[in-house]
C-alpha cells in the first residue's frame, strides 16, 4: 500500500468511525492495517475541525433565528458525531455505580442495556454541552468552538498512546500509532488552532490536557480500566468544560 493511499483511506475511516457522514469503501480495502490505523489517528483533530466548520457555516444559514438557530446548530453538532461519545457517558456511569455495588463494572460497561443513573447524568450533560454550544455560537466565539473540538481530539491520541486498555480496537489504535504520527498531529492541531485564536492556544491546551488527564484518572480509578467508553466520556466532559472556561474567562 503506497503512503498516500495509506492517508487516503486513514481520512475516510476517520470519517466513517467517529461520524454519520456517508463514506465509502472499495471490497479490497484494508482497513485492519496498521498503517491505515496510525493514519486514521493522525486524522483525529482534523476530523474535529471539519465538524466545526460544518456546524459554523450552518449557523450562518439560522443565525437570524438567534437562540433557536444556535440551539440547532449545537444539536447537529452532537447528530454529525452519531452521539457516540454521549453514548459512552451512559456505560461509564452505570460501570462507576455497578463497581461500587460490588458487581462485574466491566460486564455492566458491555451490556447493551442502560440504567436509571446512566440516563440521568448522560441528560445533564447533554443539557449542558447544548447550552454551552448555543451560548458559544451566540456570542460569535466561532474559532475558540472548533480550537476545543480539535483539542478535544488531539488530547484522545494522547490517552491512547500512553495508556493501556481493555479494548481490542483500542488497543489496536494504540499498537498501532507511531511517534512521529502523533508528534506530526500534534503541531499540526498546534498550527491550526494558533490560527484561529493565536495564544490562548497554550492555556487551552494546558486546561484540554490536564482534563483529560484527570477524567481518564478518575474513570480508571472507579471502573477499574480504560476502555473505548472512557475515551468518550473523557472527550465528552472536557469538551463541555472548556466550552464553559472559554465562556466564562473569554467575555469578561
Amino acid at each position: 500500500m503506497n503512503k498516500l493511499n495509506q492517508y487516503i483511506l486513514g481520512l475516510k475511516f476517520v470519517f466513517s468511525y467517529f461520524t454519520i457522514l456517508p463514506i465509502s469503501f472499495k471490497k479490497d480495502d484494508d482497513l485492519s492495517s496498521k498503517d491505515v490505523l496510525n493514519s486514521m489517528i493522525f486524522f483525529l483533530p482534523f476530523m474535529g475541525f471539519v465538524l466545526g466548520c460544518i456546524v459554523i457555516f450552518l449557523y450562518g444559514f439560522l443565525e437570524n433565528l438567534h437562540w433557536l438557530g444556535a440551539l440547532i446548530c449545537a444539536c447537529i453538532y452532537m447528530i454529525l458525531y452519531g452521539f457516540i461519545h454521549t453514548e459512552a457517558i451512559l456505560d461509564v456511569v452505570d460501570a462507576i455505580y455497578a463497581k461500587h455495588s460490588g458487581k462485574d463494572a466491566y460486564k455492566v460497561i458491555k451490556d447493551p442495556t442502560v440504567g436509571a443513573m446512566g440516563v440521568l447524568f448522560a441528560t445533564v450533560f447533554v443539557v449542558l454541552k447544548l447550552s454551552s454550544i448555543t451560548f458559544l455560537l451566540l456570542n460569535n466565539l466561532f474559532f475558540e468552538f472548533i480550537s476545543i473540538l480539535i483539542i478535544s481530539r488531539l488530547m484522545l491520541i494522547y490517552l491512547i498512546y500512553f495508556n493501556t486498555f481493555k479494548s481490542s480496537f483500542v488497543n489496536c489504535l494504540k499498537d498501532s500509532i507511531s511517534f512521529n504520527s502523533l508528534l506530526f498531529s500534534s503541531v499540526f492541531s498546534l498550527i491550526m488552532i494558533f490560527v484561529l485564536i493565536g495564544v490562548k492556544v497554550f492555556m487551552l491546551l494546558f486546561c484540554g490536557f490536564l482534563l483529560a488527564f484527570l477524567i481518564s484518572r478518575f474513570i480508571k480509578k472507579n471502573v477499574g480500566f480504560l476502555n473505548g467508553d472512557a475515551l468518550g466520556t473523557a472527550l465528552e466532559l472536557s469538551e463541555i468544560i472548556l466550552f464553559i472556561i472559554i465562556s466564562i474567562l473569554w467575555l469578561q
